[in-house]
C-alpha cells in the first residue's frame, strides 16, 4: 500500500475529500507524498517531497523544480504537492503518522517550531549566507532562541490603494499625507462622485479584526507608535490608546457619509469588485492586489498605491511587513537533510529570488534581490515596491492573546464605536486592560516569548531592507 493511501486512510472520509480538492494540483512527477526513504545508494535518485500552500506560483515552481531535478549533480529529485486548504492540518497528520514531507512551506512558523517539525539550519548555513540574511533574522519570525529554521523570501507591503480618476474628479492632486487629509479627501470624493454612486472610503469590515488591522497597523507603525495589532514592542504591553486618532477618523468618515453604504458587512472580494468598478476612492491592502486586478477583477480605472498616511504627517516609523520572515524549511524527521539543504540552497539563491520577484509572484524583502532585480512586470506594482520605510518586525503576540481575551475583541469594539460612538478613551482603556490580562496568561502558559524591548525604535529600522 502506498504512503499516500495510508495517509488518506488516516485522514478519514471527510478529510480525504477535502484534501483531494485542495491537493490535486501536484507536480507531474509527484506520485508520492510523505517523507522520502533513507538515502539512496550511489547513482540512484533520492526523492524528496516538498509540500506547499502556495497555488499562485505553482506553474512557475513546477518549472523551477523540473530544472533543479534535471541539473543537480547530487541525484536529487524533488516532488512538489500543492495543498491550498487544510495545509496545517495535513502537516500535523503527516508528522503524527511519520509520513512528513522532507521540505515544507513554513505556513505556521511558531506552531511548527513548537511541535518540533522543523530542523535548525544554523550548522548548514555558510558564513556568507548568514551575512546575507543578517538583517532579516528575527526571533519568532524565522528563528527561535537563536536557532534558524527558515529564511525570508517575499513579504506583503501595506499601502493605501486609491482611484486616481476619482481623486482627479474631486480636485485632489496627491494621496493624503495625514489621517485628517484622508478624512477630508474621502468627503470630497463622495461629493464629487454622487453622479456615479462613488464613495471616498471602504474596508472589508465584515471581518472587523482583519479590516481594522489593515488600516491601523500601517498607519500606526509608520507614525512611529511602536504599536502593531495593539502591542507596543517597546513596553511589551498592549496600548490601544495609540489608535485613538485612527479610530476617530473612521468614525468621522462614517458620520460624513464618506464610506460605501453597508461597509460593515462588506467582504474583501466584493470590496475589490466595487473598487474595480470605480465606486471606491480609497482602501488599505497589501502588495497582492496588482495580481487581483490583473486576473480576478480586471479593471479599466486608473489606480495606484502610496505609503499610508500618518497621524501627524511625519514619517517617524516604518511600515511593518506582513507574511514575511520565513518561507520554507526542512523536516526534522527527514533522513536526507543534506540533500534537502541542497534544494533549499537552490531556492534561497539570488538568481531564483530575483526572477521570482521580477515575475510579480511576490515582492522580495531580501536587500541584494531588491538591488539587482528589475521592476516586476505587472501593472500597478510600482506603488508597492520596497522603500526605506518598509521593515520586518517580530510577530506581535496578538494572535495567541486574542484566544484568551475575555469579552468583545478589538475589531468588533472598533466597528461598534464607528457606527454608534461612545466614550472612546474609556473604550480603548478597557481594551488595553483586557488584552494585557490575556497577555499575562499567554506568557504564564509559555505561549509567547515576546517581552519588552526598551531599545526598539521603528525609526532606526528605516532602510533596513536595503542594507
Amino acid at each position: 500500500m502506498s504512503k499516500k493511501i495510508v495517509l488518506n486512510a488516516l485522514l478519514g472520509v471527510t478529510l480525504v475529500a477535502s484534501l483531494a480538492a485542495c491537493g490535486s494540483q501536484t507536480d507531474s512527477s509527484a506520485a508520492k507524498t510523505g517523507a522520502s526513504a533513507a538515502p539512496a545508494a550511489s547513482g540512484q535518485k533520492t526523492k524528496l517531497s516538498y509540500w506547499t500552500i502556495d497555488r499562485h506560483d505553482a506553474d512557475y515552481m513546477k518549472e523551477v523544480i523540473k530544472k533543479f531535478n534535471e541539473t543537480n549533480k547530487d541525484n536529487i529529485e524533488v516532488e512538489m504537492t500543492v495543498m491550498a486548504d487544510n495545509f496545517n492540518q495535513s502537516v500535523d497528520i503527516a508528522f503524527a503518522s511519520k509520513q512528513a514531507p522532507d521540505i515544507l512551506r513554513t505556513n505556521d512558523f511558531p506552531g511548527f517550531v513548537k511541535k518540533g517539525y522543523l530542523l535548525p539550519l544554523n550548522d548548514m548555513m555558510t558564513d556568507e549566507m548568514k551575512k546575507r540574511y543578517n538583517n532579516l533574522l528575527v526571533e519568532e519570525s524565522n528563528m527561535v532562541d537563536g536557532k534558524i529554521y527558515s529564511l525570508p523570501n517575499t513579504g506583503q507591503y501595506w499601502r493605501l490603494i486609491y482611484n486616481v480618476d476619482l481623486f482627479k474628479k474631486a480636485g485632489i492632486t496627491e494621496p493624503p499625507k495625514t489621517i485628517q487629509e484622508m478624512v477630508e479627501d474621502a468627503k470630497k470624493i463622495t461629493e464629487a462622485g454622487k453622479d456615479i454612486g462613488a464613495y471616498g472610503f471602504a474596508e472589508n469590515f465584515k471581518n472587523p479584526s482583519s479590516a481594522f488591522s489593515r488600516i491601523a497597523n500601517p498607519i500606526g507603525s509608520l507614525s512611529g507608535t511602536s504599536v502593531v495589532d495593539g502591542y507596543n514592542y517597546k513596553t511589551g504591553q498592549f496600548d490601544f490608546a495609540a489608535y485613538k486618532p485612527i479610530v476617530d477618523a473612521l468614525r468621522q468618515m462614517k458620520q460624513d457619509g464618506s464610506m460605501l453604504p453597508g461597509v460593515e458587512s462588506l467582504d474583501i472580494d466584493p470590496l475589490r469588485a466595487q473598487f474595480a468598478a470605480g465606486k471606491i476612492g480609497m482602501y488599505f491592502n497589501h502588495s497582492g492586489e496588482p495580481a487581483v486586478y490583473q486576473s480576478q477583477f480586471p479593471t479599466k480605472i486608473n489606480w495606484s498605491a502610496a505609503l499610508p498616511p500618518t497621524i501627524d504627517g511625519k514619517l517617524t516609523g516604518t511600515v511593518n511587513l506582513a507574511n514575511a520572515g520565513n518561507y520554507i524549511g526542512i523536516s526534522a524527521n527527514t533522513p536526507n537533510k543534506d540533500k534537502a539543504w541542497k534544494f533549499m540552497e537552490y531556492i534561497y539563491n539570488l538568481s531564483f529570488q530575483k526572477e521570482y520577484h521580477e515575475k510579480g509572484l511576490g515582492i522580495s524583502i531580501v536587500p541584494d534581490v531588491n538591488a539587482a532585480a528589475q521592476k516586476p512586470a505587472m501593472p500597478g506594482i510600482e506603488g508597492f515596491l520596497p522603500t526605506k520605510y518598509d521593515a520586518l518586525y517580530a510577530p506581535s503576540p496578538s494572535g495567541v492573546v486574542e484566544t484568551k481575551v475575555e469579552g468583545t475583541k478589538l475589531g468588533n469594539v472598533v466597528i461598534k464605536y464607528m457606527l454608534e460612538g461612545g466614550d472612546l478613551d474609556k473604550i480603548l482603556s478597557d481594551l488595553t486592560t483586557r488584552y494585557n490580562t490575556a497577555l499575562e496568561k499567554a506568557r504564564a502558559a509559555g505561549e509567547t516569548k515576546m517581552k519588552a524591548d526598551p531599545n526598539f525604535d521603528p525609526n532606526k529600522l528605516q532602510g533596513s531592507l536595503a542594507k
